[in-house]
């Protein structure tokens, strides 16, 4: 079994790539930290997290491409206004109907 200052030294070098990781790449480094400190997961989880906004990593978030043309949100826009603003569960079986009239 590890002592306090080894674990916290392995630890400190499991945070820095586990902030860095992907979801399925923190899943695997959680499992190998478990089985090296025979820390539980959640407290393991703890101890990883970033501590403060100088630890976080910057993500790369990547933008949705668009699904519809601007002529094609522009038309749901107005059928979305004549029909007093429905959710989308009720409008989409209005659109096949109503369109067409």
């Amino acid at each position: 079994m590890m002592d306090m200052h080894t674990r916290n030294q392995y630890l400190k070098e499991v945070r820095l790539e586990y902030l860095k990781a992907p979801k399925k790449q923190k899943t695997r480094l959680l499992d190998e930290a478990v089985k090296r400190t025979r820390l539980d997961r959640k407290g393991l989880i703890k101890k990883l997290k970033p501590k403060s906004n100088l630890d976080r990593v910057e993500i790369i978030r990547r933008s949705r491409t668009a699904t519809y043309g601007h002529e094609t949100v522009a038309a749901l826009a107005r059928c979305f206004e004549i029909f007093d603003y429905p959710c989308g569960q009720r409008l989409a079986p209005l659109l096949p109907i109503e369109v067409d009239r």
